[in-house]
């Protein structure tokens, strides 16, 4: 097969339908939009999640609480994920997310004290627990807050 050979699969690329083209075609004239009223007109229609006038459901539902607009989310790391590195190793945001451990730190990566740390590593992060400070430095390693 070459490239000249490729072609999409039968039945997967629809022509679109040419409407206002005369009244042989059965879309001409109106183009299918029906006479008179809101839809038929250019620009016509109602805005998303308009119902009529009817109490929409966005207003009908209960809204509790405060949303932060700005409010941190850190990527979470438990220390027992560091022990994948090699001792001595410094372990930066960059080299979590290139081992796949962190996926998107959107405010940072704050590293959390949950299980054991058995290698000496230099860690740098947004924010660090008590308990993960404690068992990284008992470990011999060192931390640093960027």
């Amino acid at each position: 097969m070459k490239l000249h050979d490729l072609k999409p699969a039968p039945g997967s690329r629809k022509e679109g339908f040419r409407v206002g083209r005369g009244i042989g075609s059965g879309n001409g004239k109106t183009s299918g939009r029906g006479h008179k009223g809101q839809n038929s007109r250019s620009g016509g229609g109602v805005r998303p999640g308009f119902e009529g006038g009817q109490n929409p459901l966005y207003r009908r539902l209960p809204k509790r609480g405060f949303n932060n607009p700005f409010r941190k989310e850190y990527a979470i790391v438990n220390i027992d994920q560091l022990n994948n590195f090699a001792a001595g190793t410094e372990v930066t945001p960059e080299l979590l997310m290139e081992q796949g451990i962190v996926k998107n730190p959107q405010s940072g990566i704050k590293i959390l004290g949950t299980g054991e740390i058995t290698v000496q590593l230099s860690v740098k992060a947004s924010k660090f627990s008590q308990s993960a400070v404690e068992k990284i430095q008992a470990a011999g390693g060192k931390i640093e807050v960027i």
